[in-house]
């Protein structure tokens, strides 16, 4: 997807905290502009949410977004991802993506490929690693080695029937769905589709992707604090 490279700057956000509350007013309009569902984690959840960014097309058009849950994720590396529990955050990101069969690319001329399964579990698998870096790595390699995997995610999206995959089913507005779910050191990334329109993906760690469920929100507008 042309707009997902945005999802890769939500790092510097995470790692200067929490944005202002001017800030959070015109992410949650954002949010109101856009012509489908937003989802989430379903009332089970009981912890906090917030609203993270959304990604639009050539003319503007919401075409996707993140809400998070629980910790907000900073940067960290595979040595705090690793057994120490205590000094791993714990979140899970929802990432809901319009379902569009056709887009236009930024110059007007010509046709985008459709959005679909693939673009939310390329969108999960990017945010998942933008909070992330291997800790053997200087902190001045990450961009390159976060190209590199930013087109590995690609690659595993593109193929969510392969033997990297494996299929979980969670309650999506109560009805059982299937979810291509995977998981790495880093954490742990899921997609499928909602019976709504729209694909859903979701990345974390520290939080189990098994007991999780997904609702539609209510009043997204709640979550911009």
């Amino acid at each position: 997807m042309e707009t997902t490279s945005q999802a890769v700057a939500q790092a510097p956000a995470a790692e200067s905290g929490p944005p202002p509350a001017t800030s959070a007013r015109r992410t949650a309009d954002d949010y109101l502009r856009a012509s489908f569902p937003w989802y989430g984690l379903d009332e089970a959840f009981t912890g906090r949410r917030w609203l993270m960014q959304v990604g639009t097309a050539a003319d503007g058009a919401v075409e996707h977004g993140s809400i998070g849950h629980g910790d907000e994720p900073s940067v960290r590396s595979e040595y705090v991802a690793g057994p120490d529990q205590d000094a791993r955050e714990k979140f899970a990101v929802v990432v809901t993506v319009a379902a569009n069969p056709v887009r236009r690319s930024a110059d007007g001329t010509g046709l985008l490929e459709a959005t679909s399964v693939s673009s939310a579990a390329w969108l999960a698998g990017v945010g998942l690693l933008s909070f992330t870096w291997p800790g053997q790595m200087d902190h001045s390699l990450r961009d390159n080695w976060l190209e590199q995997q930013t087109e590995t995610a690609w690659a595993l999206a593109d193929d969510l029937e392969g033997e990297d995959w494996s299929t979980l089913s969670l309650p999506v507005d109560g009805v059982p769905t299937p979810f291509h779910y995977r998981e790495s050191e880093f954490g742990w990334v899921l997609a499928g589709s909602t019976q709504a329109g729209v694909h859903v993906g979701a990345y974390g760690r520290g939080m189990s992707a098994y007991g999780l469920g997904f609702a539609a929100v209510k009043d997204v507008a709640a979550y911009a604090g």
